[in-house]
């Protein structure tokens, strides 16, 4: 028995993860729907994920900053994902202008989230998340609130004796790998997952909106393969390819299953600790991005938004649809802070145009449909590039030191 869990831990994780994938996938189709035990295993991995996700962030982020010289490559990390964020929206607008969609609207009476009036409302809960008890957020894995505590208390302690910065540094680590531990159960989680989406939804899910949802994730799919390649290329002047496959194929998989960006901030870390990156900088920008790089919301925004608007018979102009792609940019950025995430944030956007928030709320039920697989590859998109801006920010570090490296290259596995 040991030597075979010696054998299955011996191949490829991505292999495992395809492996588990397709099973899943079969027994969704063939397995009868509701076994328990299946379900089970997906649910116990995505609850891991986020159970630890909260506790590693806190720890890792207090031990970076306390132990760090200088703030690294964050400067040029936030500034890519602002870029990335906003270069999305304006993808979308393009692409719902050139292809223009009406939708059937239909019945909202059960959506009852409240959404956000202005932009003001998501800044401001954007800001409050900060300003909360450090212990409430760990345990409502509010990551900004953590974020906010753990950058205090990281600074604070840099006036800490050495021993007193060592121990963070090794609760750092252990957590670390406990994290790796459920990282390798992965493919039993992601078999679990897919059987309850198949199980559940049938083949048939893939194929209602089919065009609304075919131009959503072409454009997801053209910022990912065409977008994000290209800012890597002007700041790291390297075929970026490899890396992006890379982040997409490890990242990205598991982030499309867990359709969670805070979930998958344990996979990120471990990807960067693969990829040699340096730890005081990526286990800052990626609990960050897990809060602001949302290309992936921004897209879905500006899309359903615009979609609202040519169902409504409403012309946009230019000048207009820029308004929307930073309008939708800084919304998605504050996703984070209102519940219900990207769609909820529509009717924000429906309102750019004067529509009412009952056709708009319309909107995010359709929203709710496609989100089985809109969802799922907004977060794929959103959780990938976190580890690409982060790990091409320092190659470009690298390059300047005249440091030999190979893109996407993994030195720790």
């Amino acid at each position: 028995m040991k030597q075979l869990i010696g054998k299955w831990n011996g191949i490829d994780l991505i292999i495992r993860i395809l492996i588990g994938l397709a099973i899943g996938a079969l027994l969704g189709i063939f397995a009868p729907q509701g076994v328990y035990i299946i379900e089970l295993m997906g649910k116990l991995f995505v609850s891991a994920l986020k159970s630890v996700a909260p506790i590693l962030v806190f720890f890792l982020v207090i031990s970076a900053l306390a132990n760090a010289k200088s703030m690294g490559n964050m400067k040029t990390i936030v500034v890519m994902y602002a870029v990335s964020t906003f270069l999305a929206s304006l993808v979308a607008v393009v692409a719902a202008s050139v292809f223009p969609l009406e939708l059937t609207l239909a019945n909202a009476a059960g959506i009852e989230h409240a959404s956000p009036e202005g932009i003001g409302e998501v800044l401001n809960s954007l800001v409050m998340k900060i300003a909360v008890n450090p212990v409430d957020a760990l345990m409502n894995a509010n990551y900004i609130g953590i974020l906010a505590w753990a950058i205090a208390i990281g600074v604070a302690f840099r006036l800490a004796n050495a021993t007193t910065k060592m121990m963070f540094s090794d609760i750092s680590d252990v957590i670390g790998k406990v994290v790796h531990w459920v990282i390798n159960l992965a493919p039993f989680g992601i078999m679990g997952l897919v059987y309850t989406s198949v199980s559940t939804n049938g083949l048939e899910i893939f194929t209602e909106y089919g065009q609304l949802v075919l131009l959503l994730v072409s454009c997801m799919f053209f910022i990912a393969l065409v977008v994000n390649p290209l800012m890597v290329f002007a700041i790291t002047r390297r075929n970026p390819f490899p890396l992006v496959f890379l982040t997409l194929r490890t990242s990205g998989l598991t982030a499309f299953f867990t359709r969670s960006s805070a979930a998958n901030i344990p996979v990120n870390m471990d990807l960067c600790d693969r990829l040699g990156l340096d730890k005081d900088n990526y286990s800052v920008s990626i609990p960050l991005g897990a809060t602001i790089n949302m290309a992936g919301a921004a897209v879905t925004i500006s899309m359903m938004a615009l979609c609202a608007a040519h169902t409504m018979g409403i012309s946009v102009d230019i000048p207009t649809a820029v308004i929307l792609s930073a309008l939708a940019a800084v919304s998605a950025a504050g996703a984070s802070g209102v519940a219900g995430g990207s769609l909820l944030l529509i009717p924000l956007a429906c309102s750019l145009f004067g529509i009412s928030n009952d056709v708009a709320m319309q909107v995010v039920a359709i929203g709710l449909i496609i989100g089985v697989i809109q969802d799922s590859c907004e977060t794929a998109l959103n959780s990938s590039s976190d580890v690409l801006f982060t790990a091409a920010a320092e190659y470009r570090q690298w390059a300047r030191e005249g440091r030999e490296f190979t893109m996407g290259a993994e030195v720790n596995k």
